[in-house]
């Protein structure tokens, strides 16, 4: 058998194909194993490039690759689906990872340790609740709606919605009452591990000397800093900070050709969890400049003066997210009127 250079998995639960390359290309094999069978057929080819795409279970596979002696690079499935030659079939995908892997200028993702991936995962628990919360408490008050009972959204205006129950002033039928009382008791149960995980999140920000710098920054809580730091690869992926915020999508789609160039609407091809609450944070700032007025001179109040409202909470979104790369690069806090977000 020919020298092996890259091995490319195609990932699955069970059953795995492989497909093992000459650094030109060559096919050396193409193999089908079971999970079982895995780790130790890796384990008997000398150290090579391993490529897998990366998504569930490949930050995993990556670690225990890496333990082996092989070089691991793990490349978003957006970049591999254009070397897909025809039909989808393992083979044929296997067969792209290689080629993709094979590019000078592929783009990889970084292996992600056990302890930031479970970073990652308290906060995505976190968000899978308060969306659960958020979509029980909606259902209750359109559900409430069909009786005549109004009330505003929010947590903060369930109290009166429970008075509104208790008192029986309402006239809802009991059958609507038994059934608000469980949702409410649903709602309850989902807010405790919410409060947990966020004064859980809290203390960790507080702790991380990179999370508690990134929290100076106007429009960063705690939330937004653990989950930067949680959710972001290392800061080398990138050569500048106008590279993280393309990575998060927050720059606009080119449509560009022949010198001319067309810019349309933020790609939204990132970090979606990242982009949503950066643009979170800079609405919140833009709705504070409103209120309380911007520093004459700043970035903030020109735009405000001259582009829509949601195109400068966007704007200041991709200004945030290069300032908190500054200064996990280089170190230091934020500094009212050192950078253009003030």
């Amino acid at each position: 058998m020919n020298q092996v250079d890259i091995i490319a998995i195609d990932l699955a639960k069970n059953v795995f194909q492989l497909h093992g390359a000459t650094r030109t290309g060559d096919v050396v094999f193409r193999l089908k194993l079971t999970r079982a069978r895995l780790v130790d057929y890796v384990a008997s080819i000398p150290p090579c490039t391993v490529a897998m795409e990366a998504c569930a279970g490949a930050h995993h596979w990556g670690r225990k690759f890496q333990k082996l002696g092989h070089e691991v690079k793990l490349i978003a499935p957006i970049y591999v689906k254009p070397f897909v030659k025809r039909h989808k079939n393992d083979v044929a995908d296997a067969e792209a990872i290689a080629e993709a892997a094979l590019r000078p200028t592929m783009r990889y993702v970084a292996v992600k340790s056990a302890d930031k991936q479970a970073s990652g995962m308290a906060f995505k628990i976190r968000d899978l609740l308060v969306r659960q919360r958020t979509q029980t408490i909606n259902a209750l008050r359109g559900h409430l709606t069909e009786y005549g009972v109004i009330t505003a959204n929010g947590t903060q205006n369930l109290p009166r919605l429970r008075s509104i129950l208790e008192s029986g002033e309402s006239g809802l039928p009991e059958p609507v009452r038994e059934l608000s009382e469980l949702m409410l008791a649903h709602i309850a149960h989902l807010s405790d591990p919410i409060q947990l995980l966020d004064k859980e999140l809290r203390q960790r920000a507080r702790k991380d000397d990179v999370a508690s710098r990134l929290m100076t920054i106007p429009g960063i809580g705690p939330i937004c800093a653990t989950a930067i730091e949680a959710l972001a690869p290392e800061t080398p992926t990138f050569r500048k900070g106008r590279d993280f915020a393309a990575w998060i999508g927050l720059v606009p789609l080119q449509n560009s050709s022949g010198g001319k160039e067309k810019l349309g609407r933020i790609s939204k091809m990132g970090q979606r969890d990242l982009r949503r609450l950066l643009i979170i944070g800079a609405s919140s700032v833009v709705r504070w400049a409103i209120a309380r007025g911007a520093a004459d001179g700043s970035w903030l109040k020109q735009m405000l003066e001259r582009k829509p409202r949601q195109v400068v909470i966007v704007a200041l979104a991709n200004r945030i997210a290069r300032v908190a790369w500054a200064l996990i690069t280089n170190g230091g806090t934020y500094r009212i009127g050192a950078s253009a977000v003030s």
